[in-house]
C-alpha cells in the first residue's frame, strides 16, 4: 500500500485517485508526485473555494517561470493534461490545456556519436584503469560495465541496478528488471560479452557481504549514477575526447544512441526490412512506443550522410519531422 500522500487542497481527492490509478498500473509516478504536490499547495493558498481545474487556475500555474526551461514547463502542463483527462472521465467538468499549444521537447538533446577510433580508445582507457585501494572492483568494474552500456543499448540505471541474479552465464543473457516504462526485458549479450561476465564473476569480489548487485558499491547498494558519471568523464579525459561540461557531453548515455544507431546503419547497409526491424529494436531498448526509436533513422541520416539515399528509399516515410526545438 502507498503512503497517504497527504493532499490537502479542495482538489485533494481526484489528485490522489489519480496517482493511485496510475500506481495500479506499474507507474511509480515519484516526480510526478512532487509536482501535483506543489500544484495542490498552489491550489489550496490560490483557489481555496475551487472544487475543480478552471482555465484561471491551470493557465497560473502552467505559465512559464522566470529561467525555466521549456521543457520543464511542458513537464507540468502534459501532467495536469494528464489529471484534467482523469477528472473527465469520472465525471468533472474542468479545462483540459489545448493539446496544440504543447510543444513538448522530446528531442531536444543532440547525442555525441562516438567513432569508433573513440569507442576504441574509451574501452582502451577502462581495461588500463588505475586501481583503488577505497573501490577495489573499480578496475575491473569498469571496463565490463562499458561495454554493457555501449554493446547492449542500456541505460546507465538499468545498469546499475543489474543484480547477479540477473546475469545467466550458460544463456548468455541479462534480466532488466524495474525500467524506466515499466518493460522487463531478457536481452542476449553477444559470446565475447558473456565471456567477460564470466572472467569478471571469477577475478572481482562480489557476491559477498550480502551485496546482491553486480556492481556492488563499497558502501552497499550499487554504484549511484552520480559516480559512474563522473567515472566517465575522467575516462574521456585520459581518452583525449573533449567534455563539454554541464550536461552538453558527450554523456554515457550517449553509448545508448550508438548502439541504436549502429544497429540501424547495419540493417540499412544489409537491406533489411525496417518495418520489420523497428518493433524489434525498440522491444530491445525498453521503449514506450515505436516514436523513441523512429528518432534514430533520422539520427542515423545525419550521422551517416552517405547512406541517406539508402534510407530515402525504403523509409523515409519512417523519420520523424524536425520541429525547431528538436534543432536548437
Amino acid at each position: 500500500m502507498s503512503e497517504p500522500q497527504e493532499f490537502l487542497s479542495a482538489l485533494a481527492i481526484p489528485i490522489e485517485k489519480y496517482i493511485a490509478e496510475k500506481q495500479a498500473v506499474g507507474y511509480k509516478f515519484v516526480k510526478n508526485i512532487q509536482l501535483l504536490k506543489s500544484f495542490d499547495q498552489f491550489v489550496k493558498e490560490q483557489y481555496a473555494t475551487e472544487k475543480t481545474l478552471t482555465k484561471e487556475m491551470v493557465m497560473a500555474w502552467t505559465a512559464r517561470k522566470p529561467n525555466e526551461t521549456i521543457a520543464n514547463q511542458n513537464q507540468r502542463i502534459s501532467l495536469l493534461r494528464c489529471l484534467a483527462e482523469y477528472m473527465v472521465r469520472v465525471g468533472y467538468q474542468v479545462y483540459l490545456y489545448p493539446k496544440g499549444l504543447l510543444s513538448v521537447q522530446r528531442y531536444s538533446y543532440m547525442p555525441y556519436i562516438f567513432t569508433m577510433d573513440e569507442i576504441k580508445q574509451i574501452f582502451d582507457v577502462c581495461d588500463h584503469y588505475p586501481p583503488s585501494s577505497i573501490t577495489p572492483n573499480r578496475h575491473l568494474m569498469l571496463p565490463l560495465l562499458m561495454r554493457m552500456l555501449y554493446g547492449c543499448g542500456l541505460r546507465i540505471s538499468e545498469v546499475t541496478r543489474l543484480k547477479l541474479a540477473d546475469v545467466d552465464l550458460k544463456k548468455g543473457t541479462l534480466f532488466i528488471r524495474n525500467t524506466k516504462f515499466n518493460k522487463e526485458r531478457i536481452l542476449p549479450m553477444a559470446d565475447s560479452l558473456t565471456e567477460r561476465c564470466r572472467h569478471y564473476f571469477n577475478t572481482a569480489n562480489i557476491g559477498k557481504m550480502n551485496n546482491p548487485y553486480l556492481f556492488p558499491s563499497p558502501y552497499g547498494g550499487h554504484y549511484s549514477e552520480a559516480s559512474l558519471y563522473k567515472l566517465f568523464r575522467d575516462v574521456l579525459r585520459r581518452a583525449g575526447i573533449s567534455h563539454l561540461g554541464r550536461g552538453k557531453g558527450p554523456r554515457i548515455h550517449d553509448l545508448r544512441h550508438v548502439f541504436s544507431i549502429n544497429c540501424l546503419k547495419k540493417w540499412i547497409m544489409e537491406g533489411k526490412d525496417l518495418h520489420n526491424g523497428l518493433p524489434y529494436l525498440s522491444a530491445y531498448l525498453g521503449h514506450e512506443d515505436l516514436r523513441g526509436t523512429q528518432h534514430y533513422l533520422r539520427l542515423t541520416a545525419d550521422a551517416y550522410p552517405d547512406i541517406l539515399y539508402r534510407i530515402e528509399e525504403s523509409c523515409a516515410h519512417l523519420i520523424p519531422e524536425v520541429n525547431w526545438h528538436e534543432a536548437d
